[in-house]
């Protein structure tokens, strides 16, 4: 079973991902990252988390995290008997990192607040705060943190030819931001960095394991794969990165280059704000706002 959301979820939000996480309950896109306004490092918390979804709570529950000196060591588990959207009703949804609000037996509606977002130990400094979403039928276990259902983000995203090419716009301890590729109607639409055949790349390249590679401007992301029809290959800009099975990608081992030199790797998601642009993960250079940068793909 596939939970498709569509746009009266996403909506809510100014940015996802299926894939940009090193964590198994991601593992072929079975669990989406929703990024409110306000939520970059640089931006500061956004003061609630709206809902994903519509329902009542089931259980709320404060989780341990994996200790990093930046963050708590403890993150929340919000549990929903869904009722909307639609293609959900009858499964229960799985909400971390928000501190909730809300408690068992508690009525939601889509945007309603859960409560305030939190930065924990499940995040890695480059990444910015948003609220995890996956959805399990009532009967499975709802507490582990793999095992939930394959999700389709149901709204079109609109593949952006890039270059390579950028100047530094913003940066952090742990990332500089591109002007490109520049979003060219934001509000309005999901954009996404595309890979040379026009499929939308999601996922930390390569500083996690894998990758997406989402159906090219549709409302629908490629899934399944037949285990015996070959791996479809991914390349940037001429430059393999890996090879797709349905819509999850295997890194080929790639390294990216900024200027010639490697950093650890770019951060690929699907976007609607004016600020999307290219997310360089660089802890080891410092970037100056500014510099003009030419990224490329090497071999380790």
């Amino acid at each position: 079973m596939t939970v498709v959301l569509g746009e009266r979820v996403l909506g809510r939000y100014r940015r996802f991902s299926l894939y940009n996480s090193p964590y198994p309950a991601h593992d072929a896109g079975c669990a989406i990252d929703c990024y409110p306004a306000g939520t970059d490092p640089h931006e500061g918390l956004a003061e609630v988390a709206p809902s994903p979804v519509a329902g009542v709570v089931r259980e709320t529950r404060t989780v341990s995290a994996p200790p990093k000196p930046y963050a708590p060591e403890h993150d929340h588990l919000i549990l929903i008997d869904v009722e909307e959207p639609a293609g959900a009703a009858g499964l229960v949804a799985r909400v971390l990192h928000v501190d909730p609000t809300v408690e068992a037996g508690d009525r939601v509606a889509i945007g309603e607040s859960l409560g305030r977002l939190v930065r924990a130990g499940f995040f890695a400094p480059w990444v910015g705060t948003h609220l995890h979403l996956g959805f399990r039928e009532p009967g499975r276990n709802l507490h582990r943190a793999s095992g939930s259902l394959s999700i389709d983000p149901g709204v079109p995203v609109r593949p952006l030819s890039w270059d390579g090419t950028g100047t530094v716009v913003a940066t952090g301890e742990t990332y500089a931001i591109l002007d490109a590729p520049a979003h060219p109607n934001p509000g309005d639409e999901w954009v996404g960095v595309a890979d040379d055949d026009g499929r939308v790349l999601d996922g930390g390249l390569p500083h996690y394991e894998g990758g997406g590679a989402l159906k090219s401007g549709g409302a629908v992301a490629e899934d399944g794969g037949e285990e015996d029809e070959p791996a479809r290959p991914i390349r940037l800009n001429g430059d393999p990165v890996g090879a797709a099975n349905g819509r999850t990608v295997t890194w080929d081992e790639p390294t990216v280059l900024a200027n010639g030199e490697p950093v650890t790797g770019l951060s690929l998601f699907c976007a609607r704000d004016a600020g999307f642009g290219a997310k360089l993960i660089c802890p080891e250079r410092e970037f100056e706002v500014g510099e003009r940068l030419s990224v490329s793909i090497g071999r380790r």
